[in-house]
């Protein structure tokens, strides 16, 4: 399985995802070097501080998926017996129902044969790739890819006290995260982070040279050159009284 229609799925939620990982990211590293705790019966996953146990970010997990490389294989949740009886997961499976997705719908999949050798990086890259597919389908973010031992990793959602995504979050945030960000459909990927983050999107014309997002916190325009990548993002705060 070659897993291109969730790298498909995934690339479409790529802005979205990608900020919402940013604001996880920026609520941890605030914690300054700190390691992470799961227990999963409890419902809780929590980012503590190495320097002070009481400096805590905690979040209510959800177990995706467990990639192991012993047996070249990764297990959903839903047919893991420990695994999330939040139905999440069963609304993945569901989707791979409908949409003819057997990588979503097999309780447990095998590695491709064509990873190579260092498994270590495609495990990582693929555990991102089913995070960001989840986000897509669900709509729920931020996510967690948890290495827990032997090379293995969990792959969860997280219910997470973070803030909602603004446009004027979006605007501060992106010209930095996009640095090191490819889109393999910018159109779509703008389209998919207003419909996830729940802005409204208009289109500038017939041949979507340009979109405007706007929520209660100001608009964004994101301008596409002839080649449909974003040339320019252009923002535009509401005053604040």
């Amino acid at each position: 399985m070659s897993f291109e229609t969730l790298r498909a799925l995934a690339d479409r939620a790529a802005l979205f995802t990608t900020l919402r990982q940013d604001q996880l990211a920026s609520a941890t590293e605030s914690l300054g070097e700190h390691r992470w705790d799961a227990d999963l019966a409890a419902g809780t996953f929590t980012f503590i501080s190495h320097d002070d146990d009481a400096r805590t970010f905690e979040a209510v997990p959800h177990l995706l998926i467990s990639i192991a490389p012993g047996p070249r294989s990764m297990m959903w949740s839903w047919a893991l017996p420990q695994g999330d009886r939040s139905g999440i997961t069963d609304a993945l499976r569901a989707y791979g129902e409908q949409h003819g997705i057997t990588e979503l719908t097999r309780g447990e999949v095998p590695f491709p044969d064509d990873i190579g050798d260092d498994v270590d990086s495609w495990i990582a890259d693929v555990a991102h790739v089913i995070g960001a597919a989840a986000v897509e389908i669900t709509g729920r973010s931020p996510y967690y890819s948890a290495p827990f031992g032997g090379g293995s990793r969990a792959v969860l959602l997280l219910d997470a006290p973070l803030p909602a995504l603004t446009v004027a979050a979006a605007v501060a945030a992106l010209p930095r995260v996009m640095s090191g960000l490819e889109l393999n459909d910018p159109r779509a990927s703008v389209w998919d982070l207003a419909r996830l983050a729940g802005w409204r999107l208009e289109w500038s014309d017939d041949a979507f040279s340009a979109a405007e997002v706007t929520d209660a916190t100001g608009s964004a325009t994101f301008d596409f050159d002839e080649y449909a990548r974003i040339s320019g993002i252009r923002g535009r705060l509401a005053a604040t009284a």
